[in-house]
């Protein structure tokens, strides 16, 4: 079972380049503030626009830079199946713990092709696989019934879920007759999911503020759900403000706040309005500021 806070790390880039000592600073900042888990090569990771080789090296890094400190779960998605297993395959050599994997965005499966795309990538890997339901990115929505089956799969072991539906657990659960992970893949709803059963969350805001999003998943998981709301409370106007624009360009901005990378982005993300970024240093602020009293 994978549960607490999971980071979706950013991946720094620097003129136009992969920034190899900003990414291990980055993995480091992470352990030394208390993370559960680390997920690199996700869509906050810019997977889409990274070269095959970048993203390999990402995973190596952030893999050797852990040293096993916490789990590793590689993002090792594609709508090509062949190209989802490749990635699968070198997270396992790399020794990654899990994998993370998207799949149906533009071609448009049936259910029937993602229960059989996620069979593929099973079938020809003997690494644990997390499933990523993303309808507002990926158009298609796997629904309770195949997450289901495709969870007979030995080693399908969880779910981050972003359907933006918070009644869906609760349907996921009544069906899914095995032990399982379940995380949240929306930082402003993680509280409200994990009351409904879940039992983590791939974060976000957790790529600048790890041990308070790590403190909340550690709340929850003790349920104590007041003392978890009354955290949650002061992080919303940090998730809010860091979805302003299209991430992760909130995100980065907001690492660069801290020193931890630059704020660069490949295209077609684009840098931050002048007025986001005042929002986002105006939440970040009030957050730290809170935590020191």
């Amino acid at each position: 079972m994978f549960n607490g806070c999971f980071t979706a790390l950013i991946t720094p880039f620097r003129d136009g380049q992969l920034d190899e000592p900003a990414l291990r600073k980055l993995v480091q900042f992470q352990l030394d503030h208390g993370i559960h888990g680390l997920v690199p090569m996700g869509t906050t990771g810019e997977s889409p626009t990274v070269s095959a080789q970048e993203h390999k090296r990402v995973v190596d890094i952030v893999v050797q830079e852990t040293a096993g400190q916490v789990p590793v779960i590689a993002g090792a998605g594609s709508n090509n199946p062949q190209e989802a297993i490749e990635y699968a395959r070198h997270a396992q050599q790399a020794g990654a713990d899990a994998v993370l994997a998207v799949a149906g965005y533009y071609n448009r499966p049936s259910q029937e092709g993602l229960y059989r795309h996620f069979k593929a990538l099973h079938d020809a890997t003997t690494i644990p696989i997390l499933v990523y339901n993303i309808p507002p990115r990926t158009i298609v929505d796997i629904q309770p019934d195949t997450l289901a089956r495709i969870a007979e799969l030995p080693r399908i072991v969880g779910i981050k879920d972003a359907c933006g539906d918070l009644g869906r657990i609760c349907h996921e659960r009544q069906r899914v007759r095995k032990p399982f992970s379940f995380l949240s893949g929306d930082d402003i709803t993680a509280l409200a999911y994990n009351a409904n059963g879940g039992n983590g969350c791939i974060s976000v805001t957790s790529n600048v503020l790890p041990a308070q999003c790590a403190r909340l998943q550690s709340l929850c998981a003790a349920g104590h759900f007041v003392a978890a709301l009354a955290l949650h409370e002061q992080l919303v106007p940090l998730h809010a403000a860091l979805f302003r624009e299209p991430s992760p360009a909130g995100i980065k901005y907001a690492a660069s706040l801290l020193d931890l990378c630059s704020e660069e982005c490949r295209l077609p993300m684009v840098a931050l309005a002048e007025s986001s970024q005042a929002a986002i240093g105006r939440a970040l602020a009030d957050v730290r500021s809170a935590a020191l009293v």
